[in-house]
């Protein structure tokens, strides 16, 4: 099965070259123009990763994506697709997994994703898998503690106020 991508990002240069890369590199690719365009996309199907451009039609438009992504009951690894790096807090904190900044070699962009998409997976199955189950007879057994999801972490939570942060700080 060929690991669905959601590509978003308004020029439409860098998403026609992506998208082509990431096919013949075996991925099933959906791309989106915009933020908007995006999150519908990420309401209507199911992706294994998203990757998305900053700004777009507006400053939050990828903030909007990313915690759209968050929300989505499978789960998707979101990358930051961006020409304006910013702190590595602040992509955590937007709720982003890596940060690719663009322009980027194919090949290290390729690496990237593959070791992004391996780690999602497995911390997918680890989320997924039941916890242990309590020995019985001894009186002692703990019940299993409660798996949290790094998605829903309040700090994942305020993409918004972090992509405001970023655009004051790049002048924009």
């Amino acid at each position: 099965m060929k690991r669905r991508i959601l590509l978003v990002d308004d020029e439409v240069a860098v998403l026609l070259t992506l998208k082509a890369v990431l096919e013949i590199n075996g991925f099933d690719v959906d791309t989106a123009a915009s933020g908007r365009e995006g999150r519908s996309k990420l309401r209507t199907h199911e992706y294994h990763m998203v990757i998305t451009d900053m700004r777009m039609e507006s400053d939050t438009a990828g903030a909007e994506v990313i915690a759209a992504a968050r929300s989505a009951s499978y789960h998707p690894a979101v990358a930051l697709l961006t020409a304006f790096p910013i702190a590595e807090e602040d992509w955590q904190t937007l709720g982003a997994d890596k940060m690719l900044v663009k322009p980027m070699h194919t090949r290290i962009l390729l690496q990237q994703i593959e070791k992004l998409l391996v780690s999602q997976e497995s911390k997918l199955s680890i989320w997924r898998a039941p916890g242990p189950k309590p020995v019985t007879g001894t009186g002692s057994a703990k019940p299993p503690a409660k798996k949290v999801s790094p998605h829903k972490s309040p700090a994942r939570q305020s993409g918004a106020k972090i992509a405001a942060k970023a655009s004051k700080r790049s002048g924009k």
